[in-house]
Parts: C-alpha cells; structure tokens; sequence
C-alpha cells in the first residue's frame, strides 16, 4: 500500500514544493520528479502536471516568481486564506453590479454563471476587497485568467477588431483600431502585439 495513497494528484505535485519551502523552482524539475515518481506510487502516469500546478498557482498554493517558476511559502498560505472574498462580500458585490457580468452585461436573468473576480488578480497581489471585486461570466472570467485589467482590455479589442475585420464592419474596425493604438502610445501591454 502507497504512503500517496490518499492524497489527489495535485496534492502529490505540491508535497514536492513542500519539501523545498521558500525556494524558487524552475516547474521543469518538479514536473520531471512528479512524472516519474507517480506511476511508482499509484501504478499510473499522472495527468497534464503542467495544468496542476498552474491551477495550484492560481488557488493560491504556490507563488508564481516568473514564468515557469514557482514557490512554496508557508506564511502565504496562511496570508491567503485572507485574500478570498467571503459570502457576504460575493453577495455585497453581485448585488453591487447588479447579478450581470461587468463585461457583457449577461446575467443571472439569461442563466448565465457567475463568478465573483478579483480586478486585480491574487497571483499580483490583489486583494479581497469591495473595490478589488467584481462580477464575471464563466466566459469571461475564463478569458481573463491571471492577465491585469490593460491585458484583458487590449485582448478583447482584439477579439473585437478580428470579428469587425471578419464581418467587413469598417466603422467597428477604425474604432478598435483607435483604441489599440492608444495602447501602443502609452506603451500599455506592448508584448501583445495586434497588428
């Protein structure tokens, strides 16, 4: 009988950070150890660990340093537990924002799932405050992921652009255009190139 036995395998992957707490480490290496000691704890290979410990990063598990490079610390954790936003405060902001998604305007009343966001993300140090909150659909809230608010901005004009360029919508195009451009004038998110 495996000592992993009862553990899940996002939980196998983070008792390996934990053994190295408050040490930066390159995903790689853990991602080669987990691959190879897991089939040998429970018989067989383990799932998209690259996936997991993006996803232990975003619960709060780990500390992103830079890409591809992740941290366990102890007094995070305990740190992250307050940076969630508790039931009143997710009921406070959905009735704030009118149970609808800040972006598209969909809601409740169209069935659509809601999800209560951090502007600023965790992963940067955004906080669980009222003003730090806001409401996203699944859609959304997917597309945002970890990007800052300029990112996610900037992407979704993107999106935009490339539907209007489809659609022939000229007027759509310069307008979108208009915007892009003003990001590349203040030099806002330049790595993500749109043209």
């Amino acid at each position: 009988m495996s000592k992993y036995e009862k553990i899940s395998q996002k939980e196998f992957i983070l008792s390996y950070y934990m053994e190295r707490p408050n040490e930066d480490i390159p995903h790689a290496d853990i991602v080669d150890r987990v691959v190879a000691d897991y089939p040998k704890a429970y018989g067989k290979p383990l799932r998209d660990p690259d996936r997991m410990i993006r996803s232990l990063s975003q619960e709060g598990k780990l500390l992103k340093i830079a890409k591809g490079v992740y941290r366990y610390d102890p007094e995070y954790q305990k740190r992250n537990e307050l940076e969630n936003f508790t039931p009143a405060d997710k009921a406070t902001i959905m009735e704030r924002d009118g149970y609808k998604c800040v972006v598209c305007g969909f809601g409740v009343a169209e069935g659509v799932e809601l999800h209560v966001d951090h502007i600023k993300p965790k992963d940067l140090g955004g906080k669980a405050t009222l003003e730090n909150g806001q409401i996203l659909c699944g859609r959304h809230n997917y597309m945002k992921k970890n990007f800052k608010q300029t990112e996610t901005g900037k992407r979704m004009f993107i999106s935009l652009l490339r539907l209007a360029q489809k659609d022939d919508n000229q007027e759509l195009v310069k307008f979108c255009e208009s915007i892009l451009t003003i990001y590349d004038e203040h030099g806002i998110n330049g790595h993500i190139r749109w043209k």
